[in-house]
């Protein structure tokens, strides 16, 4: 293959790899990789975000090049992680853009070659080859199978829950024990997610040194859950029963902390607890603590379920301590012909109080959103990465900035950055309010209020239909003051938030457009 070099001669010399950051391109630049790893693997580390089309390895550098499709696939790629550190067997892996905008190698190196035309097949809608069904497994499936070696400790399904919610809205999981071991899988709402967590995941220990988490994917893309219990749960249908002798649960507050513990992921017996000054709360864990994933979670990126946010928002969890941490997000991946600062506003805005919102203006494909608090933006994220806006799927991440900063005066910024701390239309803003429990992930179905009596079910459909979905199925409550209507997918019922939000219906009265849990 040919020689490529972005200024780093060792993947082992910390000196000589503070290169200057170079522009973004499609080419990324991948360091201190393991001596074992395979072009496969290096090749996994792309495929969630779009397609691969050339890599170069160095192996006496520990070193590669991987060539994405389009620069905006390898923006996406760099922008996720910045803040999930990329693993390739179990080791901690760089990645930057490259200085150079193409690959060029050469065309002899068979096997590398192979390689690539297996992932083109794959991403063209053909079979994998054997050597790549593992890396490419994740284009089908978002199940994970999830096996907990070295279990010292119970590992509930709430500690799942809440380590596997960073990575994207997780569905259903389902616990069991096969041949002595405790084991899971584990359902997120799109593939890419599911990719993402076992990429991070993968060999990482719950709490040191014990409780090791081993994941592959499943060959399910789909599970069926019965029963929401201590066993298994689906958080998309939270009325199911909890089964024979088993506990049931309060589906507002599934993930949230039991009313007798103090810990974040529940108590483990006899052991001594640990202060984490990043929450007020004391977490368990074994001794020393510096390289388990509890340690890792009770920091800024802790991913709070919805229950357990909005109970928190809702005063019934005191989470003080967070009030320093940044509340801004940065999503990607927008559709720049038609986003705009107020769409952006009442999207994010059914997780928690816009602030903010400023579209980059010489990317404006990449949008930075300040949410009132650090509970709230880690709500809005864990909710919406990886679903469908305009047609693209949005990436959304924590920013490193602490807040988005208005334009100077006199500065014709045009339009892209907006204000809404004043505006009437936060949900939350509140104390205490009843909202806080109503939090859903995005779905098909809309609950709709503040509907005036004198409107008809063929009004409401008429006017979702014109929003640009189909209307599948109506159903008014009682008082006919509120309602549920479902679209025909996920994509047009966030459109449709997007557009009837506030929507005046005359007389000064104002729709209230938010997700369901329920289906009709």
């Amino acid at each position: 293959m040919g020689s490529i070099s972005d200024g780093a001669s060792n993947g082992s010399d910390s000196k000589k790899l503070r290169v200057e950051e170079a522009p973004p391109s499609r080419v990324l630049h991948i360091r201190k990789l393991p001596n074992e790893a395979s072009e496969t693997e290096v090749i996994a580390l792309g495929l969630p975000f779009g397609k691969v089309t050339n890599i170069l390895t160095l192996k006496g550098k520990n070193q590669a090049f991987l060539e994405m499709g389009t620069e905006e696939a390898a923006i996406t790629m760099v922008n996720y992680y910045t803040t999930v550190t990329p693993h390739v067997r179990n080791v901690p892996v760089f990645i930057q853009y490259s200085n150079h905008k193409e690959l060029k190698t050469d065309a002899g190196n068979q096997r590398t070659q192979a390689v690539l035309q297996a992932v083109s097949a794959v991403q063209s809608g053909g079979s994998p080859s054997s050597d790549v069904q593992e890396a490419l497994a994740a284009a089908s499936s978002p199940v994970l199978r999830i096996i907990i070696d070295n279990m010292f400790y119970p590992v509930t399904l709430d500690v799942l829950q809440q380590i596997f919610s960073k990575f994207g809205t997780v569905m259903k999981i389902i616990t069991f024990t096969k041949n002595n071991q405790f084991q899971a899988l584990l359902q997120f709402s799109d593939p890419v997610n599911a990719q993402q967590a076992k990429l991070a995941l993968d060999g990482q220990n719950i709490y040191n040194s014990c409780c090791t988490l081993r994941i592959d994917f499943s060959k399910l893309v789909n599970l069926n859950v019965k029963y929401n219990n201590d066993k298994s749960r689906d958080y998309t249908r939270p009325e199911l029963p909890a089964g024979d002798g088993q506990p049931s649960l309060d589906p507002t507050v599934a993930a949230a902390f039991s009313k007798d513990s103090n810990s974040l992921l529940g108590k483990i017996p006899g052991r001594s607890r640990f202060y984490f000054s990043s929450f007020h709360h004391f977490v368990p864990c074994c001794s020393p603590f510096h390289d388990c994933l509890v340690y890792f979670l009770s920091g800024a990126l802790n991913p709070l379920s919805a229950a357990a946010a909005a109970a928190a928002a809702a005063g019934r969890v005191a989470l003080a301590g967070q009030a320093g941490s940044s509340g801004v997000l940065l999503v990607s991946n927008l559709n720049e012909e038609m986003v705009t600062p107020q769409s952006l506003f009442t999207l994010f805005g059914v997780y928690g109080d816009v602030q903010r919102v400023k579209i980059l203006y010489n990317k404006k494909d990449s949008a930075l959103i300040q949410m009132s608090d650090a509970n709230q933006a880690q709500l809005a994220m864990s909710h919406l990465n990886g679903q469908k806006m305009y047609g693209k799927i949005i990436r959304v991440t924590l920013s490193k900035h602490q807040t988005v900063a208005l334009p100077r005066d006199g500065l014709d910024d045009q339009g892209l950055t907006k204000d809404y701390a004043n505006s009437p239309l936060h949900r939350f803003k509140k104390p205490g309010s009843k909202n806080f429990q109503n939090i859903f992930p995005p779905s098909a179905t809309l609950h709709l209020s503040n509907i005036p009596q004198d409107v008809t079910e063929d009004d409401l459909r008429l006017l979702f239909s014109n929003a640009g979905g189909t209307v599948k199925a109506f159903k008014f409550f009682q008082d006919r003051k509120m309602a549920l209507i479902q679209m025909s997918t996920v994509e047009e019922a966030i459109q449709a938030l997007i557009d009837l939000h506030n929507y005046n219906m005359g007389g000064n009265q104002h729709l209230r457009v938010s997700f369901s849990k329920s289906t009709i």
